[in-house]
């Protein structure tokens, strides 16, 4: 019998809910810039739902390092897999062209594919820089290239009002002011969530968007923008372990209701995310930003967010989108 990968996935995510957990809601600040899983090899981000499947592997199995390998890619850098270490699923999108029956013309269709990995704490005799040593993030103080992230997205972001919101009509992000967060994480936690948000809208990546609290659209999209969050502060290294207890009950019915629904939300993040990226590393407009009083050449932004190309890897994209769609 053919694996179920969508209910093995849904429910991973559904028992870390149901035990009080959102695995993407975790304290990043100490492993720096650290945190997203990446290929130990390529260097390269893992996408969409790969991202919160590895972080409850790391959560679950205390791995300390968010480097991952397949057995190959270990044997070809020098080292080895452990004797009875035992993997990590990932899952990719791939096709196979089959005849439309009315029209008589090939077609691809997706379908989910699985493959194993290895943390790089499992491994031995690996070059060094396979396991690199992250420096901690200061959380209490503003950090200048996450400002120029945000500014660079050309989003309109007001502060005042003690809350934190998208609104679609105006388009208009408003933050309370920084001093009003506890932490600098708490306040690039949720100016990362309110800007995926911004995504979105019907002429940035036309996101379906709920209209009242705990809707079906609504629930998918604010969990599209939590993950969307924590992928950025995991990126920016960030802590992103405050309480989601008053969302929790919502996405433990909607997942159960909707198997294919996180790989769908987790792609639409991925796409979020990368969104933002190519507006940071956008060549126009090419003058400095002005950030905290302090100008800073967007090379370096471009530096920063080099390595967060996920238009590449596995379940990004409208192919994710037509194996999820609920």
């Amino acid at each position: 019998m053919a694996r179920n990968l969508h209910a093995e996935i849904t429910n991973r995510i559904l028992a870390h809910l149901k035990a009080g957990v959102a695995p993407w809601r975790q304290s990043w600040s100490s492993k720096g810039t650290g945190a997203m899983p990446r290929n130990a090899s390529t260097g390269r981000a893992y996408s969409g739902v790969n991202v919160p499947l590895l972080w409850c592997e790391q959560q679950e199995r205390g791995f300390a390092s968010s480097g991952w390998l397949t057995f190959k890619q270990a044997r070809a850098a020098g080292g080895s897999v452990r004797k009875g270490e035992k993997g990590s699923t990932v899952v990719f999108v791939s096709t196979i062209e089959r005849e439309d029956e009315q029209t008589g013309k090939l077609r691809k269709i997706p379908f989910l594919k699985a493959y194993t990995v290895f943390n790089v704490e499992q491994c031995d005799d690996l070059p060094a820089h396979m396991l690199p040593q992250a420096e901690p993030i200061n959380a209490d103080r503003r950090d200048e290239l996450a400002e120029e992230f945000l500014a660079a997205s050309g989003a309109k972001i007001r502060h005042g009002e003690g809350r934190a919101y998208y609104r679609r009509s105006d388009d208009i992000i408003n933050l309370p002011i920084f001093a009003s967060f506890v932490s600098a994480d708490r306040y690039y936690g949720t100016a990362f969530h309110e800007l995926a948000h911004w995504t979105g809208a019907e002429h940035r990546l036309n996101r379906i968007k709920g209209k009242k609290f705990g809707d079906q659209e609504y629930t998918y999209e604010e969990l599209v923008a939590e993950l969307a969050s924590a992928f950025l502060s995991a990126e920016f290294g960030y802590d992103n372990d405050q309480d989601a207890a008053s969302y929790l009950g919502g996405w433990i019915k909607f997942l159960a209701d909707h198997e294919t629904a996180f790989m769908s939300a987790a792609s639409d993040a991925s796409k979020a995310v990368a969104y933002l990226r190519e507006l940071a590393l956008a060549e126009a407009p090419a003058e400095p930003v002005q950030v905290a009083a302090r100008v800073i050449e967007r090379p370096a932004l471009r530096r920063a967010v080099q390595d967060f190309d996920t238009s590449a890897l596995p379940l990004f994209g409208d192919q994710a989108r037509q194996l999820a769609l609920f």
